[in-house]
C-alpha cells in the first residue's frame, strides 16, 4: 500500500470515526435532554435531525468509502448499492435543507416584531414536524434515480456515462440522464443555498443593526443573538464545502469517464460538513455541552473507582 492511498485511508477513517463521535454525543445529548424536560424547543429539535443527518452520511456513505479505500472490494451487491446510494443521497439533502431550515427558523425568530411577524414566530414551533416530513418526501422522490442506476461493479471496467464510487457505481446509460440528474440535484442545491445566504444576511443585518442601539440584543436577548451566531457560523461552514463539492461536480459533469480520485475528494469534501457540524453544536450550545460535561465528570469517578478497587 503506497503513501498516497494510506494518506487517503487514514483521511477518510479520521473524518469518519470523528465525525460519528460528534454526532452521535449531540443526539444522546438531545435524548437525555427530553428524558429529563420531556421537550425540546423547535431549534434543539433542528439541531438534532441536522446531527441525524450528518451521521446518515457518515454511516452510510463513508464507512464502505474507508473500507474501499484500505482495499477492501466486492462489499455490496446490487441491492445493497441502491440502498446506500439512496440513503446516502438522502442524507446529503437533508443536512442542507435542515441548514437552511435553522437560518429561515432563526431569522423569522430575531425578525422585528409586526402583525405579520408575530403570526408566523407563534406558529413556528407547529411547522417543524411537518416541514421535516416535507423535507423527508420531497427528497425520497427526487432521489429515485439513486434506486434504478446504482449497481455493484462488475469487473475493473468502468462504463461512459458513470460515476465510479469504488464499492459502486451509478450507470446513467447515456449523457442526457447524466446531465439531467446533476441539473436537477445542482439547481435544487443552489436554489437551497441561495435562500439560507439571504436569511443569514439578513440576521447579520439585525445583529449589526442591535449592536448600535443602547439597549443592544447583547443585554436583552443574549440567547438569540448566541443561538444567531451559531446559525450563521454552521451556513458559512456549509457554504464552503458545498462550493468546493460542486466545483468538483460540475468537473465530473463535462467528463464521460470520471476517476475514482475525483469521486474520493468529492466525498471527502461534501462530508467535512457533517464531521466539524457537530462541534460547532456543542461548542455553542449550553444545553448540550452541559449533558456532555455531566456526562464525562460522571465517568471520571466511576473509573477512579474501578481502579482502585483493582
Amino acid at each position: 500500500m503506497d503513501l498516497c492511498v494510506t494518506i487517503k485511508g487514514v483521511s477518510f477513517l479520521l473524518q469518519t470515526g470523528i465525525g460519528i463521535l460528534g454526532n452521535s454525543a449531540v443526539l444522546l445529548a438531545y435524548a437525555h435532554i427530553v428524558y429529563a424536560e420531556r421537550k425540546l424547543l423547535p431549534v434543539d429539535m433542528i439541531l438534532c435531525h441536522l446531527a441525524f443527518a450528518n451521521l446518515m452520511i457518515l454511516t452510510i456513505r463513508c464507512v464502505p468509502q474507508t473500507m474501499t479505500v484500505f482495499g477492501l472490494t466486492d462489499l455490496l451487491g446490487d441491492p445493497g448499492c441502491k440502498v446506500v446510494i439512496y440513503g446516502y443521497r438522502i442524507g446529503r439533502a437533508l443536512s442542507i435543507c435542515i441548514t437552511c431550515m435553522l437560518s429561515v427558523f432563526q431569522a423569522v425568530t430575531i425578525a422585528p416584531a409586526g402583525p405579520r411577524v408575530s403570526r408566523l414566530k407563534s406558529s413556528l414551533p407547529f411547522l417543524v414536524l411537518p416541514t421535516f416530513a416535507g423535507l423527508w418526501l420531497l427528497n425520497m422522490v427526487i432521489y429515485i434515480p439513486a434506486l434504478l442506476f446504482s449497481t455493484a461493479p462488475r469487473n475493473s471496467t468502468v462504463p461512459a456515462f458513470t460515476l465510479n464510487l469504488g464499492f459502486c457505481l451509478m450507470d446513467f446509460k447515456d449523457n442526457m440522464l447524466y446531465i439531467t440528474q446533476g441539473v436537477i440535484v445542482s439547481g435544487r442545491d443552489f436554489s437551497v443555498v441561495a435562500l439560507m445566504l439571504v436569511s443569514s444576511a439578513y440576521i447579520l443585518l439585525l445583529l449589526h443593526r442591535h449592536s448600535h442601539q443602547v439597549r443592544g440584543v447583547r443585554r436583552s436577548r443574549p440567547a438569540e443573538t448566541r443561538a444567531a451566531k451559531t446559525v450563521v457560523t454552521l451556513v458559512v461552514l456549509y457554504v464552503f464545502f458545498f462550493g468546493i463539492d460542486n466545483v468538483i461536480w460540475i468537473y465530473m459533469l463535462t467528463e464521460a469517464k470520471v476517476s475514482p480520485v475525483v469521486a474520493d475528494m468529492r466525498v471527502f469534501c461534501s462530508s467535512c460538513y457533517a464531521f466539524l457540524s457537530p462541534y460547532f453544536i456543542i461548542s455553542s450550545n449550553k444545553k448540550v455541552k452541559a449533558k456532555i460535561v455531566c456526562v464525562a465528570e460522571q465517568e471520571q469517578p466511576a473509573s477512579k473507582d474501578t481502579q482502585e478497587s483493582s
